[in-house]
């Protein structure tokens, strides 16, 4: 069945279903990591990881897994609020809400004929029923029970057309031993590879569209990403800080827990002023902050930095300019929005939920201090030569590193810390 592309039922669906909340069980698809070879296990273990984490606030849930599934028993839990969790997950592709029956063909009948009154197809529905005999004992083949369901089922819906190749509704019988699952929609999750198979980044988060955004498109390639954020008190106000917290709790949504490392950049940005090179102001900020930011990956063991940079869109973002700040850190600069249009951005920053924070009118550190005509060819060697002739530069830079503190955001925003997570974090860890 056809699926909204954003891992929310279709329309369609919405339309003959209405709701989701029929389902005994959902059943997990995986994503393109399933061609990864020997790497599949470990991929496959780390989302069902992922899915206990997401799935501790309902606590009737069971899960079991088997190759390239995972199988959520609701046991009366709600079905859509947990497909709204599920479908997040990156490494999931697809889910599929599923009623289930004894694998004895009159139960099976039946609950297939109670499905079909749920989802109450219009007339002239195109239709299909396809039959997996898993359980190779029981006593009737695929092709044999497609047509011993789907001859009663037509005669009770005398609506419905047979379309083999294409249908707009196909009705999934699975049996297997012991139950049988019969189910019509897939729902799009994210897909994928699962969190943290790609190793540890630094997320370069500001208050804006773009980071966010460049965020999410690195942690669906398989990177845990912790967020560091740079505010410049008394500049910024409180609400510009809570903007990057409420944006960091949007992103973990998707990954269940994500550190949230807030630098102090007063004094290195007002270093920046009265030295006479107001328009490469910009580009001392970026590479100081690349430049602490190093700093924090190094201490948390991560392995690269990324950015929410988009290649033309502002002065600082000319190749030129991103050449010369890039210049200001040994580890690899990944810019997933590089060749991505505003309006692209845009669209999705709406699909994963940061738009409307981001567009909140709080001031970050980034656009205060911005001149009239900042550098958009600027030279290395003078950027080097001005850095190296500004008084205290490295002690500045030491302090905020020293300074930063460090928040731990989950999606719930209830968590209680633990002596354990508070050392592992740092001594200045707070948990939202």
């Amino acid at each position: 069945m056809e699926s909204a592309e954003n891992g929310t039922v279709s329309e369609a669906a919405a339309g003959r279903a209405g709701s989701v909340e029929y389902a005994d069980m959902l059943l997990l698809r995986f994503g393109e990591f399933t061609l990864k070879g020997k790497n599949r296990s470990r991929f496959e273990k780390t989302v069902l990881r992922h899915v206990k984490e997401m799935v501790k606030p309902f606590p009737k849930v069971s899960l079991s897994k088997e190759f390239g599934r995972i199988y959520v028993q609701l046991n009366g839990e709600p079905a859509g609020e947990l497909i709204n969790a599920l479908r997040n997950i990156f490494g999931i592709a697809s889910i599929s809400p599923v009623k289930v029956s004894l694998s004895e063909f009159d139960d099976i009948l039946a609950v297939s004929r109670t499905f079909l009154q749920i989802v109450a197809p219009a007339a002239g529905t195109t239709f299909k029923v396809n039959v997996r005999r898993v359980w190779k004992d029981f006593p009737h083949g695929s092709i044999e029970m497609n047509k011993l369901i789907s001859t009663p089922l037509l005669q009770g819906y005398p609506g419905l057309l047979v379309d083999v190749k294409s249908p707009q509704l196909e009705l999934r019988i699975e049996i297997r031993e012991g139950h049988t699952y019969i189910f019509c929609e897939n729902i799009a999750g994210v897909g994928g590879f699962p969190l943290g198979t790609s190793g540890k980044a630094l997320l370069l988060l500001s208050g804006g569209i773009d980071s966010p955004a460049a965020g999410w498109s690195s942690m669906r390639r398989g990177l845990e990403v912790e967020c560091v954020h740079f505010y410049s008190f008394p500049y910024t106000s409180e609400l510009a800080r809570q903007k990057v917290v409420d944006l960091t709790r949007v992103l973990s949504r998707y990954a269940g827990v994500i550190k949230l490392h807030l630098v102090p950049f007063t004094e290195v940005q007002t270093s920046f002023t009265g030295i006479g090179q107001d328009n490469l102001i910009i580009t001392l900020m970026r590479r100081a902050m690349l430049k602490i930011a190093t700093r924090l990956a190094e201490r948390e063991g991560a392995l690269a930095l990324v950015t929410g940079e988009s290649l033309g869109q502002v002065a600082s973002q000319t190749l030129s300019s991103m050449n010369v700040i890039g210049r200001a850190t040994p580890l690899p600069l990944l810019r997933p929005l590089v060749m991505m249009d505003k309006s692209e951005i845009v669209d999705l920053s709406k699909k994963i939920g940061t738009y409307d924070l981001s567009i909140l009118p709080y001031e970050d550190c980034c656009t205060l201090f911005v001149p009239k005509s900042p550098a958009t060819n600027p030279n290395l060697r003078i950027v080097d030569k001005i850095e190296a002739a500004l008084p205290g530069y490295g002690e500045l830079l030491d302090a905020a590193v020293a300074g930063t503190e460090t928040v731990t955001i989950t999606p719930y925003g209830d968590e209680k810390p633990s002596d354990a997570a508070a050392a592992d974090a740092g001594l200045q860890e707070k948990w939202f």
